[in-house]
């Protein structure tokens, strides 16, 4: 059985999605009651899985720098713009949490910006403001996935710490399917930081060639 309290649905709307590049999608936004954090998390449902397949599930933490405003500085606004069609083409939900900075805030977020322009890395910066590394808790993803009635799923992700999460409350995440990568001469810092502080599976030998380039 699930280790959380159950939420359940508040509404669904359905909302037609245009990217920047021209790619359009229709999806359903569904809302929740009860979510154990109290944020006001949506999920974004695309397309319908084929018979006897597992949904393909994003969990994609806010990031207003580079989902709105295109910043360099991450590969957030080109792994939300690729997971909504991956998605879409597949059948399943992105969710969209508002956990911005890996759950630290945005202006802290920023803070640790100025601390990477004078050298350190993402982890490193957040630990020289006394902040954790990642602080993201995904209790209330399980929560949204199970309103959803999903159990099993696989998980559109290069971050191990989410699919361990999701197992541990309860939910069976068949495989994890790693996204593109994003590396340009801002964020590749970032990117290798990811690989080497907390085992995201992005091929290193690459972003060391862009380091070097």
């Amino acid at each position: 059985m699930p280790d959380f309290t159950a939420a359940t649905q508040r509404a669904r709307v359905r909302v037609p999605l245009r990217f920047q590049d021209g790619y359009r999608a229709d999806a359903e936004l569904v809302t929740f009651h009860g979510l154990a954090d109290g944020l006001e998390h949506i999920a974004v449902v695309l397309g319908e899985p084929a018979p006897g397949t597992a949904p393909l599930v994003r969990l994609h933490s806010e990031c207003l720098t580079g989902d709105v405003f295109g910043s360099a500085r991450c590969d957030c606004g080109p792994q939300l713009r690729e997971a909504v069609e991956r998605i879409a083409e597949r059948g399943g939900v992105l969710l969209y949490l508002r956990q911005e900075g890996r759950g630290i805030g945005l202006y802290n977020k920023l803070d640790a910006y100025a601390l990477q322009d004078e050298g350190l890395d993402t982890y490193a910066a957040n630990a020289a403001l006394g902040l954790p590394e990642d602080a993201r808790d995904y209790t209330a993803a399980a929560q949204m996935l199970t309103a959803l009635g999903i159990g099993e799923l696989e998980l559109l992700s290069n971050n191990p710490d989410k699919a361990d999460q999701l197992r541990t409350l309860g939910l069976d995440v068949r495989d994890r399917v790693p996204t593109g990568v994003f590396a340009t001469p801002d964020n590749v810092r970032y990117l290798r930081a990811k690989v080497l502080q907390t085992q995201h599976t992005l091929p290193l030998g690459a972003l060391a060639d862009l380091t070097a380039g």
